[in-house]
């Protein structure tokens, strides 16, 4: 009787569900970005009419507009504050720029306006991006798997199997639950769930994963874990859970923006109001009012802020980093630990050649056994066969003809190659590992590397080592991260304790943490901060997000990076350079000193412009003068960190 693995598909009792399309939200679909994007040209028109000189009713309009299209909405906001007994600097923003209106200084009232209300609508869209990557994660899960039944097989929803049920997954298709192979062998690419580099071999009693893609094998597997529950559905569940959970992100001057708004408001009332009391004039005392407000309003409190970590943010990105906001930039100069990934962020991703050793007696050089072991691997599309492969093709080496292809899942290929039979595959497999073979298989294993055993009519010929190349700038970046935050970062991987421990010792890591699932990388992020520590996490993969949402900052490897890691992460390295991580770290820290700089200077201004129009009698253009130079000023400090110079790269040596 054939076995149920060989059975060609019967009719499906329940069809297929399509899967529902991935979509992203548009910019332009939030209520936040059309307001702040009509603000901002109806500003932009504006503002060069009013330059020119233009008649009052040309411009006026358009920056009435601006106005209401900018304001409203965090006027709004701030009135429901009020309505909790709180009081945001976006109300007070408002109430700033409609006394700046009220006094003619119109044109410093908008521009006020769109700042803030470009800044919620940035906010807006990177909350709105953080959903969709969570909604695109569950697209790694099948919606459908093959159900075996009494007498053939049927189509089921995958949140629809129970456990004790037994699935068949086909060659290529993902594994529809989490579960145990109850027979067949194949290689699996685990990458999404536990970073691994490689696809593992997985036979009758091991584990395998939901979302997991299966090789060229056939598997049956019986259902472990309810679908509500597998390691996939727990990755979204996490990444939710710390992105709802985390401390929340506030620039410096925001957590002081209560005590600041809440005494602002009152002096002002008191200037105006006092005055009146003892008989002054209404005029007199609501223009000495209005003065004190123009003067104590906390723009070049704001812009003290915003221009150095925006210069940082515009640095970073030109050498290839990008900071997601300026909270971002700030938050990097505060981590004090830093928590890396193995596989795509420390290495590159992708498996190569590193070691060809023809045995004694084979009559091979190492291009003559790089030769035979890809001929015979030509046609397979495993990662290892491709690894083979290329290595050829980069030394030039030609390629016999092979005929006769087979491949064995879990074991390896063979072909007829110059009229003998050539077999490239697992040494545990090929059970011809003996003696000269044996010791080198034993010591490419040792050092981290996948041996490949190459037999010649049967005969061992050779030994090929293939693993994932380390980063070049790996080390360096590691030591200068150690000098930065005064702690040698952890490696936190999925991969197997000896290539994970190999790898460490080459860049200098001690803390290895290895055979981490998803869930695991998170809980050690979160005890960590739990005890104080702000972390960073750099990853690249699904399985890094829950760890890369529950960290203090989170960066992405960008060329390689899953969907669901460079939406989680607060930071994205576009180029993959790693000497990048400190250097942006230390301008982080750069722009944090400027931000104190600027606050003393725009206090020591307020205090004096304060006193002067309390004291005596501040001329109006005076004050606006005064306050816009300090505004000016502290703006100008903060594009320092655009320059070049700025920015200075620890892992490389001084500046770029």
């Amino acid at each position: 009787m054939p076995s149920v693995l060989d059975q060609r598909p019967a009719p499906a009792v329940a069809g297929p569900r399509p899967a529902p399309p991935r979509r992203r939200t548009r910019v332009l679909e939030l209520p936040e970005a059309r307001w702040a994007l009509a603000a901002l040209v109806l500003f932009l028109i504006a503002l060069p009419l009013n330059l020119l000189g233009a008649p009052a009713w040309l411009w006026g309009p358009l920056f009435a507009a601006t106005y209401v299209t900018g304001g409203w909405e965090p006027g709004w906001e701030g009135l429901k504050a009020l309505k909790d007994k709180t009081l945001d600097v976006d109300l007070l923003m408002v109430v700033a720029a409609l006394g700046a209106a009220a006094i003619g200084q119109v044109l410093d009232g908008a521009l006020l306006i769109v700042i803030f209300a470009t800044s919620g609508a940035l906010e807006a869209v990177a909350t709105a991006r953080t959903a969709d990557s969570v909604r695109g994660l569950l697209d790694l899960a099948p919606t459908t798997a093959t159900r075996l039944v009494p007498g053939g097989e049927e189509t089921v929803a995958a949140e629809d199997l129970k456990v004790g049920d037994v699935i068949l997954v086909r060659p290529g298709e993902r594994v529809g639950a989490d579960g145990r192979v109850l027979d067949g062998a194949s290689d699996v690419d685990q990458a999404t769930i536990t970073g691994e580099p490689l696809p593992v071999a997985r036979k009758a009693g091991d584990e395998v994963f939901a979302g997991t893609v299966n090789g060229t094998g056939a598997l049956r597997v019986r259902v472990d874990r309810d679908p509500a529950d597998s390691v996939i559905a727990r990755i979204v569940k996490m990444v939710e859970e710390a992105s709802e959970t985390k401390a929340p992100t506030q620039l410096f001057i925001e957590k002081i923006e209560q005590r600041y708004s809440i005494g602002m408001v009152i002096a002002t009332l008191a200037v105006f109001a006092i005055p009146l009391a003892f008989g002054s004039a209404l005029q007199a005392a609501l223009l000495r009012a209005m003065t004190f407000m123009i003067v104590a309003s906390p723009c070049a409190v704001v812009l003290s802020t915003m221009p150095p970590l925006l210069s940082a943010i515009a640095n970073a990105g030109r050498h290839g980093v990008l900071a997601k906001s300026a909270v971002v930039m700030e938050r990097l100069g505060q981590v004090d630990a830093v928590a890396l990934d193995k596989t795509g962020t420390l290495t590159e991703g992708t498996p190569r050649v590193t070691e060809i050793r023809p045995l004694p007696g084979s009559g091979l050089d190492e291009d003559g056994l790089l030769a035979l072991a890809a001929a015979a691997e030509h046609p397979s599309e495993h990662p290892l066969a491709r690894a083979v492969v290329d290595a050829a093709r980069e030394r030039f080496v030609p390629l016999p003809e092979a005929l006769d292809f087979t491949s064995a899942p879990g074991q390896g290929v063979s072909a007829t190659v110059a009229g003998r039979t050539v077999q490239v595959g697992s040494p545990a497999r090929l059970s011809a590992a003996t003696g000269p073979a044996s010791a080198a298989v034993v010591d490419l294993e040792e050092t981290g590397q996948t041996a490949v055993l190459v037999l010649r009519d049967d005969s061992p010929v050779g030994v090929i080592g293939i693993a994932d190349r380390l980063r070049q700038d790996a080390a360096a970046t590691v030591m200068a991260l150690t000098e930065l935050t005064g702690r040698s970062p952890v490696l936190l991987t999925g991969d197997n304790e000896r290539a994970a421990r190999h790898l460490a010792a080459q860049v200098g890591i001690t803390d290895v943490r290895a055979g981490l699932l998803p869930q695991d990388k998170a809980a050690a992020v979160q005890k960590w901060e739990d005890e104080g520590r702000k972390v960073l996490v750099v990853g690249d993969g699904v399985n890094d997000a829950p760890a890369l949402a529950a960290a203090h900052t989170g960066i992405a490897m960008g060329k390689a990076g899953s969907d669901l890691a460079l939406e989680t992460a607060d930071a994205v390295v576009v180029r993959d350079e790693l000497a990048t991580i400190p250097a942006v770290v230390a301008l982080s820290r750069t722009a944090r000193r400027l931000v104190v700089q600027n606050l003393v200077i725009a206090g020591v201004f307020i205090t004096a412009l304060v006193v002067w129009d309390l004291v005596a009698t501040l001329p109006l253009p005076l004050g606006v003068a005064g306050h816009e130079g300090s505004t000016v000023i502290v703006g100008l400090n903060g594009l320092r960190l655009l320059r070049e110079a700025a920015w200075t790269n620890p892992a490389r040596g001084g500046a770029e």
